[in-house]
């Protein structure tokens, strides 16, 4: 479907019933449709080919706003397709309806409304240059810090022997000499003889006189 227009369908047949088929009228109707409220709708060969023209236009319209759509193909086929067109229903008598000219003018809607969308659409160095969303950084992972080993106890013979050997022996206390206030102390401590238990009063201490 890209760069085929499909405006040309219409065109086309409205061509060969002009050309190939002059006995076929387009005013004539072919079929007649009973509708829900009782009337008739005839439906003529004129109604169906602009019917077929709104919808292809629709397609057209949508493959234009088509990001992948090929831009100068499309364009350059429609607007030969509208040259053409207009042309015929200028120039030729078989042409000059008003059914050939709504389908001329469908032409033209479909070749300016693509102009339209592409000028509304971004270049594609400028959707290049769309700064893309940046990705999160993942979150720091937290893992657990690893206890402590606990230290050997020492033992009591291992404290010991530290001890020892932080602390020098004591030295023997060596004899301080005797002091002359300590022989005076003693001397001055001795009992006399005459305080002593048991000692009898001395003979030859005179008797108080009467």
């Amino acid at each position: 479907m890209v760069g085929f227009p499909l405006l040309l369908i219409p065109l086309a047949i409205y061509n060969i019933v002009a050309w190939l088929m002059p006995s076929v009228s387009l005013a004539d109707p072919l079929a007649h449709v009973r509708l829900p409220s009782g009337a008739d709708w005839p439906i003529t060969l004129s109604e169906v080919l602009l019917a077929l023209g709104i919808l292809l236009l629709l397609l057209e319209i949508a493959k234009g706003a088509k990001p992948g759509s090929k831009y100068l193909t499309d364009h350059l086929l429609s607007f030969v397709v509208f040259g053409g067109s207009v042309a015929e229903f200028v120039l030729l008598p078989k042409f000059g309806t008003s059914t050939f000219f709504l389908l001329a003018l469908m032409t033209m809607v479909d070749f300016f409304g693509g102009i339209v969308l592409r000028a509304g659409r971004p270049p594609a160095s400028a959707r290049r240059r769309v700064p893309q969303p940046q990705e999160m950084p993942p979150e720091p992972r937290i893992e657990p810090v690893p206890a402590p080993s606990a230290q050997p106890t020492p033992s009591a013979a291992s404290v010991a022997e530290s001890v020892l050997a932080d602390h020098p022996n004591p030295k023997a206390a060596q004899p301080s000499e005797p002091s002359p206030t300590s022989e005076t102390t003693q001397s001055t401590a001795e009992p006399s003889p005459e305080l002593q238990p048991g000692s009898a009063p001395s003979a030859s201490s005179e008797t108080p006189q009467r």
